[in-house]
């Protein structure tokens, strides 16, 4: 009771204050769509659609026990996981949480699997990070892949962490490796019979499965939309009342990543280009409270907690905040020794950046033509992963 009165106070603020100052939301929630629209909808739409059709023609479930050697060793995990962490690393947010949430729902993975899960796959793109950040945003392409080797890395050691502490109950299998009969003795058999089973209990046909993951996910790509937009709005109305004490890039960076990873570009730091590059691998580790609602929207009914998903993002913010500042002279001189002509962009002070904070399309690289890249590096990603775990099971064998 006490939240709902709280929510719609808020509720009420929030369009009192538009009403007020209509003028900059309305540009506050252009600045929203233009993020969507370049890097959101394009990053994130062929595969919603793809984690619907495979799930119904049972190519997760095949996936899933090519996986199962590696993800139960690594991380105390079902091979099934291997999926979520492979589109939430190459997709972004929030797509990382819908696939563990599909997961669940499918009783893919216990609750407390995948809740450490969710912690590990829902994660920023990479060719935002790459292209976006690094070369539009710094202008520096090797930054941007300093930035994303480090909120990569605290990812892994969030998850890792995790897995050491996890109970040993949780390494169980999955729900439907718990059969009284033995599954066969080969890993491709294994999956092929997975697949074969899932497609069956589903029963649909493409063109029908084709018709709902294209109508499922532009719905959730409407409510992502809409919780970016919101919070571009709440970024712009708040920003007069902040303290100037407060740096100015900490409130875009806690409710919108994008708008506050450029804020965080945008800001020339005492401490030099390091400090940018830690801040920024910072917000983007963070997600902003726009991502958690979105992974929240995509979670509902499932019983994963949200509340959970926010501390491993903020430890995990931690981690690449100080990753970057301990890993950033080792790195310099590494690049200095392997590719001299981006040894410059570690050294300097400066970015060199403009300090206007909002975004403008100019200012955006497109994700849209970059599609096909995205998609040829999930499978990739799933094929390399599908190949250590199988060489891990075979010498599983080799040593029985």
């Amino acid at each position: 009771m006490t939240r709902t009165i709280l929510y719609a106070c808020l509720s009420i603020l929030l369009v009192a204050a538009i009403i007020v100052r209509p003028d900059e939301a309305f540009q506050a929630s252009l600045q929203g769509l233009t993020v969507w629209w370049n890097i959101v909808f394009p990053g994130l739409l062929p595969f919603l659609a793809l984690l619907e059709l495979m799930l119904t023609f049972g190519a997760v479930h095949a996936l899933g026990e090519l996986l199962h050697p590696l993800m139960r060793r690594l991380f105390r995990l079902p091979g099934e996981s291997g999926i979520a962490m492979a589109l939430g690393w190459t997709g972004g947010f929030p797509l990382g949480a819908e696939a563990v949430a599909s997961l669940h729902r499918s009783k893919l993975v216990t609750s407390t699997e995948g809740q450490r899960l969710l912690a590990l796959s829902h994660m920023p793109s990479p060719l935002f990070m790459l292209l976006v950040v690094g070369s539009g945003f710094l202008h520096r392409p090797e930054l941007g892949a300093a930035i994303a080797a480090a909120v990569w890395l605290s990812a892994l050691l969030t998850a890792l962490i995790s897995s050491i502490f996890a109970a040993e109950s949780e390494s169980a299998p999955a729900s439907k490796r718990s059969a009284k009969e033995p599954p066969p003795p080969s890993l491709l058999r294994r999956a092929s019979t997975a697949m074969q089973a899932a497609s069956k209990r589903d029963g649909r046909s493409f063109g029908k499965a084709l018709g709902d993951a294209v109508v499922v996910s532009v719905y959730k790509l409407m409510a992502i939309g809409g919780f970016m937009m919101f919070a571009a709005v709440l970024v712009r109305l708040l920003q007069p009342l902040m303290p100037e004490r407060i740096p100015a890039f900490l409130l875009p960076a806690f409710l919108e990543s994008h708008i506050g990873v450029f804020a965080a570009a945008n800001t020339n730091f005492a401490g030099g280009i390091p400090w940018t590059a830690a801040c920024c691998a910072a917000v983007l580790s963070w997600g902003g409270l726009s991502a958690l609602l979105q992974a929240g929207s995509m979670l509902t009914g499932s019983g994963l907690s949200l509340a959970r998903l926010a501390a491993s993002r903020l430890v995990q913010s931690l981690l690449a905040f100080f990753l970057t500042l301990l890993a950033w002279k080792p790195a310099g001189k590494l690049m200095q020794a392997l590719i001299p002509s981006a040894a410059p962009a570690f050294t300097q002070t400066k970015t060199g950046a403009a300090t206007d904070a909002a975004i403008r399309a100019s200012d955006l690289h497109s994700l849209w033509p970059y599609t096909p890249v995205l998609m040829i590096s999930f499978l990739l990603a799933v094929s390399a992963l599908a190949m250590i775990s199988t060489a891990i099971a075979a010498a599983s064998r080799t040593k029985t």
